[in-house]
């Protein structure tokens, strides 16, 4: 397999990528054939799987707009992904021109294009760093030199936490990033879920085992526990399309039963839940 120009080197061309495979759905152009392989395999299960990605990548536009209306003009975007349009600083500085905002991803191919993307951005860097490291993302020196760590600041954990084994204790690392927010910061996430279509999540936790990332499906329950000590904001925890809806909202049509699934009904469908905390 040949490498493209913009690949760099190191990226094992033949295992899927979350992040491509994301890139995908979005319409980018920033994945390998593995990765459509592997996405178009999922959405013959789930047809409407990229309006799903659509839909949560709206969550984030939404989020974002209500953050800086609140006041907030930091922001710390972890697994941010490969750069497509409507990012966060692209809608966060049009609300506000002086707004800073700090990609976190340690995915290579990400991380090399969010570089290339932001070398001409003010007010926006790239971190090459895990989740799972919050004393390696709040020390990194390009976060230190660009944000004010005494001045709120919105943490967004958007379609990144499902990719956290409760090996790992996504819990205590949520509690770890939350304690490093100043005062009057706010908390981000989206996640999915298993609630709905249980067999069709399975099936899809199990194409994620192929790639380096795999997928831990959540209920709701599991999901809103992520918001301990912190104060969910109206509407709360709900269904990723349902939070704040706008016009710009991407709809999710019911899911028709496929021959060999039974049919479960308008809410057959796998979306995951969104909602945003102020810290306390």
């Amino acid at each position: 397999m040949s490498r493209p120009p913009w690949a760099p080197t190191g990226i094992d061309l033949t295992r899927p990528s979350a992040a491509r495979v994301y890139d995908y759905y979005l319409g980018g152009s920033h994945n390998f054939a593995v990765d459509r392989a592997m996405a178009d395999e999922a959405m013959r299960l789930w047809p409407e799987l990229p309006q799903m990605m659509q839909a949560n990548r709206s969550f984030l536009r939404r989020a974002v707009r209500f953050l800086t209306g609140q006041g907030i003009t930091q922001f710390i975007d972890i697994g941010s992904g490969i750069p497509t349009a409507g990012n966060v600083h692209e809608i966060a500085q049009r609300e506000n021109p002086d707004a800073r905002v700090v990609y976190v991803d340690n995915d290579p191919v990400a991380v090399t294009h969010s570089r290339a993307i932001l070398a001409d951005t003010a007010g926006a860097v790239i971190v090459q760093a895990d989740l799972r490291s919050p004393e390696q993302i709040f020390a990194d020196d390009a976060l230190q030199g660009l944000l004010d760590l005494t001045r709120p600041v919105a943490l967004l954990l958007v379609a990144v936490l499902h990719f956290v084994p409760d090996e790992d204790d996504p819990y205590a690392l949520v509690a770890q990033l939350c304690a490093r927010l100043p005062q009057g910061s706010y908390l981000a996430i989206s996640h999915a879920s298993s609630d709905g279509q249980p067999e069709l999540a399975a099936s899809h936790q199990r194409l994620y085992q192929r790639t380096p990332t795999p997928m831990t499906m959540r209920t709701g329950e599991e999901i809103e526990r992520f918001f301990s000590g912190v104060r969910l904001v109206s509407p709360g925890l709900v269904p990723i399309p349902d939070w704040r809806p706008d016009e710009e909202q991407v709809p999710i049509p019911p899911v028709p039963p496929a021959p060999d699934h039974p049919d479960h009904g308008a809410d057959a469908r796998m979306v995951g839940y969104a909602g945003v905390g102020a810290t306390t």
